[in-house]
């Protein structure tokens, strides 16, 4: 199948719905929501693997419809980022997508949902400035304006997000509340590889050894776990755990380490069971990761 020749709700054998343009999306949704089922709307921006399917079962157990929306959002990506080698293998996002029995795939472009001359974005003030917000400062606001976008276009009563983007999911929490917005935000737990390895669609760019010392990231998190199990709940002294054990690879650069409360993501001064979640990204190599794990 060419991408190119995807039309107005179209039918990927017989079962899964493709919609490109927004309005149609629109007009879609209001009419399942008229008929009283529920929506669910899995955000991604593609190169699908586990973890992303893994949001596909979390929406399907609790709506009617599951639709999975597929755009590498532009706003998101700083001037020096990977914006234009993101991955994008839409003919295998489609199959996989049909295959995990997605009711509809909506695959907007840039042009229909950012108007040439928009000029209106949705900018979180607090939990946004911190961790990834301090080295990526437009990240969030790119990533809560597309969310606000895609929310008023599907129109969904619930919207699944991984806790991998730990951040990510308490900023968008916030716009909803304090927007005022319908959407129920809900979280899936983090898809691991067999090795620890929280998955991203950013690991292909990983060369093989560079995979094993990316598996340090989850192995220090579990140390630090530990550390909190047998009673330590001093901030510094579970992230020197961590940041020791990580500063063993030549291959890691640790842009931060933190101790965040597990809801708001942020900063904590002591560490509680269950309520703390230690965050991190670190460059490996050039390839940033992500990793995070409550204690």
């Amino acid at each position: 199948m060419k991408f190119k020749r995807i039309r107005k709700y179209q039918t990927v054998d017989k079962s899964m719905k493709i919609i490109k343009i927004p309005s149609e999306m629109k007009e879609y949704s209001a009419k399942i929501r008229a008929s009283g089922k529920k929506i669910a709307l899995v955000p991604t921006m593609g190169a699908l693997h586990e973890g992303h399917l893994s949001l596909v079962k979390t929406a399907k157990e609790c709506a009617d419809i599951c639709v999975m929306s597929i755009f590498v959002n532009p706003t998101q990506f700083g001037p020096n980022e990977d914006f234009k080698k993101y991955p994008r293998p839409i003919e295998n996002d489609i199959a996989l997508a049909e295959k995990e029995n997605v009711d509809v795939l909506f695959i907007p472009e840039n042009k229909d949902i950012y108007f040439k001359d928009a000029s209106t974005y949705v900018n979180e003030e607090l939990i946004s400035q911190n961790l990834c917000g301090k080295s990526r400062p437009k990240h969030f606001k790119g990533v809560a304006t597309v969310v606000c976008i895609l929310l008023n276009i599907v129109n969904p009563d619930f919207a699944v997000f991984g806790e991998k983007d730990a951040q990510q999911v308490s900023v968008i929490k916030r716009m909803v509340r304090d927007l005022f917005m319908d959407s129920k935000i809900i979280t899936a737990p983090i898809i691991r590889e067999k090795n620890g390895l929280a998955m991203s669609s950013r690991n292909v760019y990983l060369s093989s050894v560079q995979t094993i010392d990316a598996v340090m990231l989850h192995a220090s998190l579990l140390k630090a776990k530990d550390l909190v199990s047998k009673g330590c709940i001093n901030v510094d002294r579970v992230i020197a755990e961590i940041t020791n054990y990580l500063s063993k690879s030549s291959q890691l650069r640790i842009i931060y380490v933190n101790a965040v409360d597990a809801e708001t993501s942020l900063p904590v001064s002591v560490v509680e069971a269950d309520k703390t979640r230690i965050v991190m990204a670190v460059w490996v190599g050039t390839v940033r990761l992500i990793d995070n794990m409550v204690m």
